[in-house]
């Protein structure tokens, strides 16, 4: 009988400029899974660099760690770079029912972005993402009218081409003597990051400047090509449009959460555990090759797991206060990144390499629930988010409305996507 119910379920499909509840709830929850991974990069120099920070070593320390690394780590930017691809598709059907030329203010859109993304990795965080998806929403737009059954084949294409070649350089690497890292070197590289850090405004600036090649590096040879691929998947489900009403595929939702969770946590594990125990080895490297082909699986069976929560009504309306913050993604992104600047660097407290890994965590969802409290009232009076606002303006080269229409929000607050998901339940 519940299944029934929820199966009429009203469609995704609602609300102001007819956006798509369930893009915006995922949205939302995967700008908290970027968060939880962001933060610990922001808050520690030993991260990613191989040598284990010695002032938390401990077994909760390990722990926390070992669930961030398997469960959230390069899985969360793939779920958000698949509804950029999703919400590319919305973007030019608003454009097309509006009469409007889409190319240029789409490009304009990516020039916005890779200036707020250049700020955003000089200034506070130079693990940004910004850059890159405007870098390759030039590739979106290029083939956006590719055929369905092509755009799936480059999609594995890409997973597959960057995994043979992790497992090639994995190769090479055993046969050299199975690599590693200089543990002193390491240490010593994060002691000096971290007194630069906790230095004045130039100092920060010149220590984010410093670590931009490494974090480049990483992002053209492991992010990108993934991103790419997710934008490709997002594109395919955008033009099918499956998430206007996800009811009618709940069936292959909960065999994409079984069998995508299934692979990705085995593929997550092999991952976390080869750079906790063998960082920078042919078997991390390897291990990096496992995770660039179950990541994927991971991230969708995630988003399947939220969108399920969505239609069920003990759930929905936890999974329904994902939305507004998903609304407004751009300003929560760089918003995290100035809270994380100020908590941990001499811009603020400077407290990097001085907060445990399950500290980080529990700031990191404190954090992301005064945002998503912050962001129900603000659209409460506003259509958009501060930074989206702008970025619109630029993007249309005209003033965007500010305050919201009396039918978008008004005086009341929106209802949540799990009430719209269970309007007929």
């Amino acid at each position: 009988m519940r299944r029934t119910a929820s199966r009429a379920a009203a469609p995704a499909r609602t609300g102001a400029g007819g956006r798509v509840a369930a893009v915006d709830t995922l949205r939302g929850f995967a700008l908290l899974g970027i968060l939880i991974v962001n933060i610990t990069y922001m808050a520690s120099t030993h991260q990613g660099s191989g040598a284990a920070d010695p002032a938390f070593d401990g077994p909760v320390d390990h722990a926390v760690r070992a669930v961030v690394a398997a469960l959230f780590e390069a899985k969360f930017f793939l779920l958000f770079s698949f509804l950029f691809g999703y919400s590319f598709t919305l973007q030019l059907g608003s454009a097309h029912r509006a009469g409007t030329r889409f190319r240029p203010r789409f490009l304009r859109r990516l020039a916005g972005l890779f200036a707020l993304g250049a700020l955003h990795a000089v200034l506070l965080f130079p693990g940004d993402i910004l850059t890159t998806y405007s870098v390759l929403g030039l590739v979106l737009l290029a083939v956006h009218r590719i055929r369905l059954r092509t755009a799936l084949r480059l999609a594995a294409a890409l997973l597959a081409a960057t995994a043979a070649a992790y497992a090639l350089l994995a190769a090479a690497l055993w046969r050299a003597g199975g690599g590693g890292v200089d543990t002193a070197a390491a240490e010593a590289g994060a002691a000096r990051a971290a007194e630069a850090l906790r230095g004045d405004a130039a100092s920060v600036v010149a220590a984010h400047l410093e670590q931009l090649p490494d974090v480049a590096f990483l992002l053209v040879f492991f992010q990108a090509p993934a991103a790419l691929a997710m934008f490709l998947l997002g594109l395919v489900a955008g033009r099918l449009r499956l998430l206007d009403d996800p009811g009618r595929h709940e069936r292959a939702l909960r065999r994409l959460l079984l069998a995508g969770g299934t692979l990705g946590v085995a593929g997550g594990l092999v991952y976390a555990h080869a750079g906790a125990t063998r960082p920078g080895s042919a078997y991390h490297v390897l291990a990096l090759g496992v995770d660039v082909l179950t990541a994927p699986l991971l991230a969708g069976a995630w988003g399947a797991a939220v969108v399920l929560a969505l239609r069920s009504r003990r759930l929905g309306r936890l999974t329904g206060a994902l939305a507004p913050p998903g609304r407004t993604a751009l300003t929560n992104y760089l918003a995290q990144s100035l809270v994380g600047a100020l908590l941990f660097t001499g811009y603020g407290a400077g407290l990097v390499n001085r907060v445990p890994p399950a500290g980080l965590a529990a700031i990191a969802v404190a954090l992301f629930t005064a945002q998503a409290l912050a962001c129900r009232w603000w659209l409460r009076h506003h259509r958009y988010g501060p930074v989206e606002w702008a970025l619109r303006a630029w993007t249309v080269l005209g003033r965007p409305p500010w305050r919201a229409a009396p039918e978008s929000g008004g005086s009341r607050a929106p209802r949540s996507a799990a009430d719209k998901l269970s309007t007929k339940r």
